[in-house]
């Protein structure tokens, strides 16, 4: 079957805002997500990277006490996010057995599982809360948001790292195609702002160090970057047939025209240099859309601002554009959120949206010194892109996880 995909809701909760709408307002405006973390176990543990993204919004100002109890972070930032997107839909009736969720998460309920074991340590086996278990499971986030939308159709959870939420929406389209669903809330979440991941991420020198400029920090695609800095929260986009969406009257933000997931079976934590497979998986995503290389006008980049992985990643595109890679503007959002990790995928998703729904690509902070081994042109203040337009977001994970998707714009 050849179902044309639709969106249809967006939201998110992110450094920069606990929407969508203050979220993109930031974005645009060139804001940045990133500070110096107030955490007393930062100098308790002597934490070597002191700052982060940290939601802008902390969830329990939004959801219920009852919810943020039983709900790890990162299902209540996912929660969130879901619920926004599920609302901008408008979705009033759907057979329930024909709805389902494709929730990720990188790491899932790390919260939960090391506060348990502190408990454990300190008070004993008896004190440990029976929840533990359903909220640090990694498909917690999605099992919330199935219960909440009463989705039937299936719940499922993608943990690739980095490229969770990316391949999430990958696996949605499979959903929709297959004619089996009608509508898939999809997305990604990570809520991995703790002593141990902070400390482990610093441990293996993938995080900056700029403790003394947290919001210069992030610096994709510059001479100076040093590694990644870490976000934290969660996008959701709720996707439909196209027939769904125009027998219901909705409104639509752009069509979900393809998508692809590859691996490099390279190394665990560093990329293909030669970009071969991470190029076959945006190739593959144009072939999806029925596109050639020249047809894409946008491109929101992975780009953690890493030494190697930013030059992997232009590698993989010079492989797949060639010299029309030069004509296409470029966004590297992380260096405003930070890297959300198993929820980046889904908020760049959102991002590439709704650059094409406004016809804006949104800035790229922070590339005072354009590593002159990477040409790229990057886009450093809102630029307004053209009517009719096809984009794509790229994601690549830990273990040599690749994932991209296209959207095109939707008149």
């Amino acid at each position: 079957m050849n179902h044309k995909i639709v969106v249809t809701g967006v939201g998110a909760t992110t450094p920069l805002g606990g929407d969508v709408k203050s979220t993109w307002s930031a974005l645009l405006e060139g804001k940045s997500g990133i500070k110096s973390l107030e955490y007393e176990w930062v100098a308790k543990y002597e934490i070597p990277v002191t700052f982060a993204g940290v939601a802008k919004v902390p969830a329990n100002e939004v959801l219920t006490l009852q919810e943020t109890k039983r709900l790890d972070p990162s299902s209540q930032f996912a929660l969130i996010a879901a619920r926004e997107a599920w609302a901008d839909a408008g979705i009033t009736d759907v057979d329930p057995v024909r709805l389902a969720v494709e929730f990720a998460t990188g790491i899932g309920g790390v919260w939960t599982l090391l506060d348990a074991f502190d408990t454990l340590k300190e008070k004993g086996p008896r004190r440990v809360l029976p929840m533990t278990v359903p909220m640090l499971m990694p498909n917690g986030p999605a099992a919330a948001i199935g219960m909440d939308i009463a989705a039937r159709g299936g719940v499922r959870t993608a943990v690739s790292a980095c490229a969770s939420g990316t391949e999430a929406i990958v696996n949605a389209i499979t959903r929709l195609q297959s004619g089996e669903i009608d509508v898939v809330l999809a997305g990604g979440c990570e809520a991995a702002i703790h002593p141990l991941p902070v400390a482990a991420f610093a441990s293996m020198q993938a995080l900056s160090k700029r403790n003394d400029e947290p919001t210069k920090a992030s610096r994709p695609y510059d001479i100076d970057r040093d590694g990644f800095v870490m976000g934290e929260g969660a996008g959701a986009l709720v996707l439909e047939t196209e027939a769904h969406a125009k027998a219901r009257g909705a409104k639509i933000y752009a069509e979900l025209a393809g998508g692809a997931v590859t691996s490099d079976a390279y190394h665990i934590t560093a990329p293909d240099p030669e970009g071969s497979a991470a190029a076959r998986a945006v190739t593959a995503t144009l072939a999806m859309a029925g596109a050639k290389p020249e047809d894409v006008a946008h491109i929101n980049a992975h780009a953690t601002s890493t030494p190697v992985g930013d030059v992997a990643e232009y590698t993989a595109l010079k492989r797949v554009f060639g010299d029309h890679l030069k004509n296409i503007p470029l966004s590297a959002t992380k260096s405003s959120t930070g890297h959300l990790l198993g929820g980046a995928g889904a908020i760049e998703a959102v991002f590439t949206v709704l650059a094409l729904k406004h016809r804006i690509a949104p800035p790229t902070l922070n590339l005072d010194n354009p590593d002159p081994a990477i040409e790229l042109d990057v886009v450093t203040s809102p630029r307004e892109l053209p009517d009719n337009i096809l984009a794509i977001s790229n994601s690549f994970g830990f273990g040599g996880h690749n994932a991209v998707v296209a959207f095109r714009s939707y008149n």
